[in-house]
This record gives structure tokens, C-alpha cells and sequence, in this order.
């Protein structure tokens, strides 16, 4: 590949030392030169080939367990989206002049994410230190200190590996506290006065980025209900501790105010006082199946979608202001009004069904609009699982998620 003159197959070809591109299936995409070199292999024994038949663990020697650590580091990778660097490890590699015999080698790896236009990991760059010659230095006046050296160096490479390995452990732990917080405070999917909204919400797969999004849903006087969707910044259990806040506040405000904006100027200030709720997006919505309309407010939030029934989508971005706390002062907040037809659906999102890393917004606001035109005919249930089929990494998404239809 060549890029004003750059080209960059040769850069990669001639990078000093050990790196490795591999696929989400854990196959060698290529290989740099010294890879190959360090390694012992070809570029033909390496690329296209799974990367355990390329270096499998040494069935010989139970304690061998380097393959299988590198394994679940790639694997977090793919997960989380995020960069993991192992400690330092033997790892038995088998010669393949002499099959059979295994040689161990010292290598610290450190794997890091290739992200795709969708925001998905679609490449995992692998780059080794070969520290075996220092690890194994043998013979002279050193002697002693070196195998001090070396013992000390291995110990505290596995105590580094033994605090990472606990520290996901009570990362995992916190997250399940905090889905179990927020799920206890989010209001339980049904029956809204006569009618009945689908809701979904999705926490980010194999991350803390979880529990700063929700949806509330109001019976209003009439016959009105009250939607809204808002994320919170952060994560884990503080986000769900505003989070709660926040709704419970909006809530409150939704059932007293003239409208939308008025109850997010009444959020708004509440805000200013609670730790963590600056910069909250929020939109909430008023619809009156009476006057066959729909009021809103954006704090901040992407738009709500109206599904018009000739194949039409609205997105509703006429009252559009800065998150919560965003403004020093008071400032009142704008209003719009959408008209709707029978057997139409308002659609509320959060970010994490449309934003992709490194992709425009109006790129996932089009995919939405797509999905939902294409499933416009299907009952709200089955058009919100069509909407996260379409829109969501099959392996999960990367942000909270939460959705709300209705159908009007």
C-alpha cells in the first residue's frame, strides 16, 4: 500500500523488532521481518494460518501455559477494544528443524486494536520483546547476579499478571453490582395508560462503559404519555447512581411542567448539584394522542425518530440545546412540535446504537433510518429486535444502548 509516496507494506516489512498483524479469528495476517526472524519461520509457515498451529502449547510440559495466556489477552482485545500488555512469560516454541523439540523463549507481548469504519476491531496488531538472551545469560564473573536477576524479574512479571488478572475480576464484579443497581431503578417495561412502548437496553459487551443510559416512561393527564432517554458520563456504579437520580428527577418534573422544555429546565438545575451529572444528554417527549402531536426537548441528545407511514423519517431536531449544566446560568430551553398520523412509531435511542468510532453521525442516523423504513410494517416488540439486529456488532455493542418505540 502506497500513500504519497509512502510505502507502507515496506514500513511494516522493516520494523524494528517483533510485530504481528492478526485477524478477529486469531489468524496471521502478516508478519514484519524480524518476526520471522526471531521466530524461525518463513512467511509461508506464518500467514493465513490459525496462530495456536503456528505456535501451539508444548503438550509435553503442563506448566507451558504461555499460548494459552496470550489466547485470552488477544480475546480481551476483541472484547473491550482496548489495549493489553502482558507481563513478561516463557513460552516453549517448537523447532521446526528438529520436530519434537521445543525451545523456551522470554516474550513480553502487548496486543492493541485495528478499528474498521463501523467502529468494530477488525485487525489486532501483536508486538513482541524478545528478552530470552537476557533472561538465559549464562557463564563469566555475573553468573549469580544474572540467575538473581532473572528470578527476580520473572517474580514480579507474575505477581504483574496476578494484580491484573484480580483487577478484572473486581472489574467484572463491579459491573454486575451496577447492571443489578440500575436495572433495580429503571422502570420495569409495560403497559404506559393505553398504550404499550417496546424497550430494550443493551449494556457495552465485555466493558465497564456500563449503566449511563435509560428511558423513563410518564402517564400523563389525558391521554398523554411522557418519553424520554438520557446517558450519563461515566460508567459502572457512579453513572448508575446519577443515573437514578436524574431519571427520578425528570420523572418527577415531566408530571408537573407545561411541557418538555420546562421539565428539563427544572433538571437542569437540579443537576448543577448532583457530582456527575454535567454534561448529561437528554431528550424528552410529550405525545398527545389527542391532538395527534408530539412536543420535545434535546439536551444535548441525538434526535428522536418519527416513522412516517409512507416510508418518510422525521428526525425530530428543531430543540436542540447544550447537556445538562452546560450553561452557567439559567437559560430557558427550546420546544418543538411534530405532528403525527395513526400507525406511526416514535423512535427513541441512545448514542450507542448509531456512533461508531471514527464515522460521522449522520452515517448511523442514515443506518437507522434505513433499518426502521425497511421494518416499518412489523409490531413495535419485533421492529425494536429488527432495529438492534441491524444496528448493533454481532458480538455485542461497545456503548450502553438503550431504545424505546411506540407506536402512535
Amino acid at each position: 500500500m502506497k500513500d504519497d509516496g509512502i510505502d507502507y507494506t515496506a514500513v511494516f516489512r522493516g520494523l524494528p523488532g517483533m510485530v504481528a498483524l492478526i485477524t478477529p479469528e486469531l489468524m496471521f495476517a502478516d508478519a514484519n521481518d524480524e518476526f520471522l526472524r526471531m521466530s524461525g519461520r518463513t512467511r509461508d509457515q506464518v500467514v493465513g494460518r490459525y496462530l495456536f498451529d503456528v505456535f501451539p502449547d508444548n503438550p509435553n510440559n503442563p506448566a507451558a501455559t504461555g499460548m494459552r495466556n496470550l489466547e485470552a489477552s488477544l480475546r480481551r482485545v476483541l472484547a473491550t477494544g482496548e489495549r493489553d500488555a502482558m507481563a513478561l512469560q516463557p513460552y516453549d516454541v517448537q523447532s521446526l528443524e528438529r520436530p519434537g523439540e521445543w525451545v523456551e523463549r522470554y516474550w513480553s507481548p502487548v496486543n492493541a486494536p485495528v478499528f474498521g469504519p463501523d467502529g468494530r476491531v477488525v485487525l489486532l496488531v501483536h508486538r513482541v520483546e524478545e528478552v530470552t538472551e537476557l533472561i538465559k545469560a549464562r557463564g563469566g564473573p555475573d553468573t549469580d547476579r544474572t540467575r538473581v536477576l532473572e528470578a527476580e524479574l520473572y517474580t514480579r512479571a507474575r505477581e504483574l499478571q496476578e494484580v491484573n488478572e484480580r483487577l478484572r475480576q473486581a472489574h467484572a464484579r463491579e459491573r454486575e453490582v451496577a447492571l443489578a443497581l440500575q436495572q433495580a431503578m429503571l422502570p420495569v417495561p409495560g403497559p404506559v395508560g393505553r398504550h404499550r412502548p417496546a424497550v430494550r437496553y443493551r449494556p457495552a459487551a465485555g466493558s465497564l462503559n456500563v449503566c449511563g443510559d435509560w428511558y423513563d416512561l410518564v402517564d400523563l393527564p389525558g391521554d398523554c404519555v411522557g418519553v424520554a432517554v438520557g446517558d450519563v458520563v461515566g460508567h459502572g456504579l457512579r453513572a448508575a447512581g446519577v443515573m437514578g437520580l436524574l431519571r427520578s428527577a425528570l420523572s418527577a418534573a415531566s408530571r408537573v411542567a407545561r411541557g418538555p422544555a420546562q421539565a428539563l429546565e427544572v433538571v437542569d438545575l437540579y443537576a448543577r448539584s448532583v457530582d456527575g451529572a454535567e454534561n448529561t444528554t437528554v431528550v424528552t417527549t410529550r405525545i398527545d394522542w389527542d391532538a395527534r402531536t408530539i412536543s420535545y426537548s434535546s439536551a444535548g441528545h441525538p434526535p428522536p425518530a418519527l416513522l412516517h407511514t409512507d416510508g418518510a423519517v422525521e428526525f425530530l431536531d428543531q430543540a436542540t440545546d447544550p447537556p445538562l449544566g452546560a450553561h452557567p446560568d439559567f437559560v430557558p430551553r427550546p420546544q418543538g412540535t411534530a405532528v403525527f398520523a395513526a400507525g406511526e412509531a416514535l423512535v427513541l435511542y441512545t448514542d450507542g446504537l448509531i456512533e461508531r468510532r471514527r464515522e460521522d453521525i449522520d452515517v448511523g442516523l442514515d443506518r437507522l433510518a434505513d433499518s426502521l423504513v425497511r421494518h416499518q410494517d412489523i409490531d413495535p416488540e419485533a421492529l425494536a429486535d429488527a432495529v438492534l439486529l441491524d444496528l448493533l456488532p454481532p458480538d455485542g455493542p461497545t456503548d450502553d444502548t438503550a431504545l424505546v418505540i411506540v407506536r402512535l
